[in-house]
């Protein structure tokens, strides 16, 4: 039975009553079609319209604040030639096609991904966070939890990405981080929490600070649930001129070049 319905036999039933038998069936029926109304709203499914896949690195290797290192740089380059780029060697796309959108939120991942963002002319969604004179660390990481729930937001609900192949270059903290999420037991702040792959058994629960030669490839099988059907964690492998670049095993630190100036 629908609403009308609802309504139109709660009419018919009180037309010969008195008032007072009226006024209670009335009540009684206001109360049934609320119910109704919570049920529809609390209880029916969400619809979500979800990527296809989302694809999740972290920015290269830093300088400082707001460069990347000379060892970040060649990853970028790195990146462009074999994985992400517009006739990579190793592309991660399907034949004949690229990302269809490609995020980023600080000025390191900026800098890793304008290299094969170029290659494919496409513009950067960009959830800008960059350093601010006098700004607290504390300050910073909240602000990083904003933009990181407004980009797992958008991805997860916004018709543009339906069906589509994301790119997310992200700072590790906020890509997975146990001690973090801690911090804020009462929202979600790190992509493992917003867009659900904490539902999934064999994704890590902190992405290690040694390491910037992964991807997390995320995979959503339905175009209206928003929990992945598969995650896959792939390594970076660098062929000649980029064989410098480090390359380490999960959760064990990378050997630095000498003089490279990277931060350790």
């Amino acid at each position: 039975m629908n609403i009308n319905d609802l309504l139109y036999q709660v009419k018919g039933n009180t037309d010969s009553m008195s008032d007072s038998s009226r006024h209670g069936i009335i009540r009684r029926g206001w109360v049934t079609l609320l119910g109704a109304i919570l049920l529809i709203v609390f209880i029916a499914p969400a619809v979500h319209a979800v990527p296809k896949r989302i694809i999740i690195l972290r920015h290269g290797e830093k300088q400082d604040g707001y460069r990347l290192c000379s060892v970040g740089q060649q990853r970028s380059l790195a990146l462009r030639a074999n994985y992400l780029g517009k006739g990579s060697l190793n592309c991660l796309f399907p034949d004949g096609t690229g990302p269809d959108g490609i995020f980023a939120v600080t000025l390191h991942t900026l800098e890793l991904a304008s290299p094969m963002a170029q290659t494919w002319g496409l513009p950067m969604q960009l959830y800008s966070v960059v350093p601010l004179k006098g700004q607290t660390k504390a300050e910073e990481t909240l602000r990083l939890n904003r933009r990181t729930q407004e980009a797992a937001n958008d991805l997860l609900t916004d018709s543009q990405w339906e069906g589509k192949v994301v790119v997310m270059v992200w700072e590790h903290d906020h890509i997975a981080d146990k001690n973090l999420e801690e911090k804020f037991p009462n929202e979600k702040v790190t992509l493992r929490q917003l867009l659900n792959l904490d539902r999934l058994l064999d994704v890590p629960q902190t992405w290690p600070g040694g390491n910037y030669d992964y991807f997390w490839i995320v995979d959503y099988d339905n175009p209206h649930v928003a929990v992945p059907s598969r995650f896959t964690l792939k390594e970076m492998k660098f062929p000649a001129p980029y064989t410098r670049v480090p390359s380490n095993p999960w959760g064990t630190r990378e050997n630095m070049p000498p003089n490279s100036g990277c931060e350790q």
